[in-house]
């Protein structure tokens, strides 16, 4: 899903906070790992999605609004997640950008 998608800049190294960013056309990414998640987080015209997993890498994601908001849904692939972070940002999954960092998130 998301190797389709044209960057406009390349992914970064993690910065000082250990944080790793993309960004697409109006959309930014930035992939964190917390002490117990690591987390994707979309940001698009003020509107947000997250999608995260427990540190270990082997639960299911989970989607959320925000970083600390409310669980809206679980998956196992995720294709599945993205598709519904795109569906809160109102864009096109193929249009999410994802850094490196997180390519391997899922089951």
């Amino acid at each position: 899903m998301a190797d389709d998608t044209t960057t406009d800049s390349d992914d970064t190294a993690p910065d000082a906070d250990g944080e790793t960013n993309a960004v697409a056309g109006n959309i930014q990414a930035t992939y964190t790992e917390t002490a117990g998640e690591r987390r994707l987080s979309f940001e698009r015209e003020g509107q947000t999605a997250v999608v995260a997993q427990n540190s270990e890498g082997y639960a299911m994601l989970r989607v959320r609004q925000t970083a600390d908001g409310d669980e809206l849904e679980r998956y196992y692939g995720f294709d599945m997640a993205l598709d519904h972070a795109a569906e809160l940002l109102g864009v096109d999954p193929n249009g999410l950008p994802v850094p490196e960092a997180a390519a391997d998130m899922g089951m």
